[in-house]
């Protein structure tokens, strides 16, 4: 495991006033802290990257995830400051070579931290192996005891029955080790599943919604599934998957999909999921900066964190 600091460097933008606060754009709000410089209680959000594709390469995805988080936060710099809480840059953790086990331990232990400081944790990923460390940061912070609820917005199970951990395996790893995991996946694709994998969810209980189905009968059916599964939950962690998002709007990622979700889609339920008060923390995976074309992908993952941080646990009006 690597640990690097953040850079001032990545945090720079358009400045509209020095003083009026309605004015700032994120850069100018930041503030760069090494983990283990918190104060007691920073009531704040916390950015940590992940700075990793082990899960990927071991999945036989396209490299290049590791290079997402500093690129997005170049993305994340310049939008405006919308939000009450602080902000707070607390560097990366990178994969030393091929030992992604103790990466997503490190990133765990980093996200435990974050949370015994007041922080809410804002992971960018890095593969969709992101996930494993978030949920390993939030099972350490509430104890072996309390419910959690993972809702994932993904166009795949991620649940390969694979020799070694990867991008592709982290749900099954989770609900065959933890009893007290569930599972919603959101923007399931029929053709980005085979069948073993839907019977292995089924198998573990996962609840899934599939693409076509997420914003029929205007979100109405999909938002219940949000409130039937998080209700379920002492705590629940949220985690994106830039795949779930159509090709053409994010190009950038690791495995493309043609029928993906429209971003506006995404944003929606985002903004929906974010909102519930039992909400622990969020992660974005899977961003691809090699394969982007015209920073879209980037920019996009850019905007949809920054819908997070405006709408954490806002009641919806």
């Amino acid at each position: 495991m690597i640990y690097t600091l953040a850079d001032q460097q990545h945090w720079s933008g358009r400045i509209d006033s020095e003083s009026d606060r309605s004015a700032f754009r994120l850069h100018q709000i930041v503030t760069l802290k090494n983990i283990e410089q918190l104060n007691e209680n920073e009531s704040a959000f916390g950015l940590v990257g992940f700075e990793c594709e082990e899960g990927v390469r071991r999945n036989k995805g396209r490299l290049g995830a590791a290079l997402a988080p500093n690129k997005i936060r170049r993305f994340l710099s310049n939008l405006p400051y919308t939000f009450d809480k602080k902000l707070i840059d607390t560097g990366n953790i990178a994969c030393d070579g091929n030992q992604l086990e103790k990466a997503q331990e490190e990133l765990g232990s980093h996200i435990s931290k974050l949370y015994r400081h007041s922080c809410v944790p804002i992971i960018l990923g890095g593969g969709h192996e992101t996930l494993y460390g978030h949920y390993l940061g939030a099972r350490k912070h509430i104890g072996p005891h309390a419910s959690l609820g993972i809702i994932n917005i993904d166009a795949h199970f991620d649940m390969r029955q694979d020799p070694l951990p990867s991008s592709g395996t982290m749900f099954r790893q989770i609900l065959e080790e933890d009893e007290q995991a569930g599972y919603l996946c959101i923007g399931i694709q029929e053709l980005g599943n085979t069948k073993a994998l839907f019977e292995a969810a089924d198998q573990l209980g996962c609840t899934y919604i599939y693409e076509e189905d997420v914003a029929a009968n205007d979100f109405l059916n999909t938002f219940r599934e949000i409130d039937r599964f998080a209700a379920q939950y002492d705590y629940v962690i949220l985690t994106l998957c830039t795949d779930s998002i159509r090709a053409d709007a994010a190009p950038g990622v690791s495995a493309p999909s043609p029928f993906g979700l429209e971003p506006k889609t995404v944003k929606i339920l985002l903004k929906y999921i974010v909102a519930k008060n039992n909400l622990l923390s969020f992660d974005i995976s899977e961003v691809n900066p090699i394969y982007d074309e015209g920073d879209r992908t980037i920019r996009l993952a850019a905007y949809l964190v920054a819908e997070v941080l405006h709408h954490y646990n806002k009641i919806q009006t």
